[in-house]
């Protein structure tokens, strides 16, 4: 596939429905020829003074805004309202170079639905960080809205920047950055993100491209990153650099798929899983747990417990009732799983949340009713 063949390659591929997924395919082999790949599209609409692309289709909306920081590091931001499920795949043009690599911070929010209840809304949070010449397949699901952070960096800049005293492990850094080809995904690992990617949206939205200060922007871009590489050496991936086949990473991102799709169910087993994607469960087993840093029943299970902890503090749901939802039979092995991740048992959580938010709205009341004895 090259950048020169890619009008008929859309033709073919563009919103294809397989599995239950419209493709959604781009380049990667720089930002440049991700942008032009994406602009090329027959469904985009490219405003260069604002540098942001918008893209409307009855699968979903998005919108991107792009800056080149400096020669080597660019950041593309993206906003998305998914309509129906969909799986972006990325590939290269063999004709150009690939010395990019793609660290990714996503926030999504999706509504969980409930019987004779509202619609509760929860957060899913990822950090993906891709090599070079790595053919990543991102599943969307319908109904859920976010927004993905990629930073774009040539191996040139994340030598030079990468390697830096803000960065404790440089050394087990530059060793895995200097491996073959590969992708990872921690989940929520970095605390200080969100409120960093929050920063970067407001200038992303509020500052125009010729007033923009690229000095203060890149140093805002710099601590989100200082802040994934503080909080990614939890497990040894990057210490192991392990590297995998682009077949093999496609085929863990449909087995999470599967995982994903039967949360509310116990775990469906490793072999079902790998009869599904259609390889060994040894080496499904060996591959995903290079990806995630889990193997696929942590996985399953780490997701429950974090779908369970958001279920008890956004909503009144009865504590039984998130037990059943996220795969337990048994009221007492929940509590007790939730214990053993979170520290703390379901309703000593649920009773903590609701002491805050009546502390809270007691604190606003209190205020409200001064400012208000004021004008008397």
């Amino acid at each position: 596939m090259t950048i020169d063949n890619w009008p008929k390659h859309i033709q073919k591929y563009l919103f294809l429905l397989k599995d239950g997924f419209f493709e959604f395919p781009y380049l990667f082999n720089s930002p440049q020829v991700m942008l032009d790949s994406i602009i090329r599209l027959p469904i985009t609409d490219h405003i260069p003074s604002k540098q942001s692309i918008y893209l409307n289709t009855p699968l979903y909306e998005a919108t991107m805004h792009y800056r080149k920081i400096e020669e080597g590091f660019w950041l593309l931001a993206t906003e998305m309202d998914v309509r129906e499920n969909i799986i972006a795949k990325s590939g290269y043009d063999k004709n150009e170079s690939s010395e990019y690599y793609l660290l990714t911070f996503s926030v999504f929010e999706y509504k969980f639905p409930f019987k004779d209840s509202e619609d509760v809304k929860l957060i899913s949070t990822c950090w993906t960080f891709s090599k070079p010449e790595t053919e990543v397949a991102t599943y969307f699901y319908k109904g859920t809205t976010g927004k993905f952070f990629s930073f774009a960096i040539n191996k040139e800049w994340a030598n030079s920047n990468l390697t830096s005293k803000k960065f404790p492990q440089k050394k087990a850094i530059k060793k895995f950055l200097n491996g073959e080809k590969g992708s990872y995904t921690w989940l929520d690992i970095a605390p200080k993100a969100h409120d960093l990617a929050r920063k970067i949206t407001k200038t992303l939205k509020t500052e125009n491209v010729e007033e923009f200060d690229t000095v203060r922007f890149k140093k805002d871009c710099m601590k989100l990153i200082v802040e994934f590489f503080d909080n990614s050496f939890n497990d040894s991936r990057i210490l192991d650099n392990v590297s995998l086949s682009n077949l093999d990473y496609y085929n863990v991102a449909k087995a999470e798929k599967m995982i994903l799709h039967n949360l509310h169910l116990p775990f469906v087993g490793i072999k079902c899983i790998a009869k599904d994607v259609n390889t060994s469960p040894t080496k499904l087993k060996s591959d995903f747990k290079e990806c995630f840093g889990f193997s696929m029943l942590q996985y399953h299970k780490e997701k429950n417990m974090l779908l369970a902890m958001q279920l008890i503090q956004n909503s009144d749901i009865h504590i039984q009732i998130v037990a059943t939802v996220t795969g337990y039979d048994c009221a007492g092995r929940f509590a007790s799983s939730f214990k053993k991740r979170f520290g703390k048992l379901p309703s000593e959580v649920r009773f903590l949340f609701t002491s805050n938010v009546f502390f809270l709205f007691y604190l606003t009341f209190n205020r409200f009713f001064s400012d208000f004895s004021l004008l008397f």
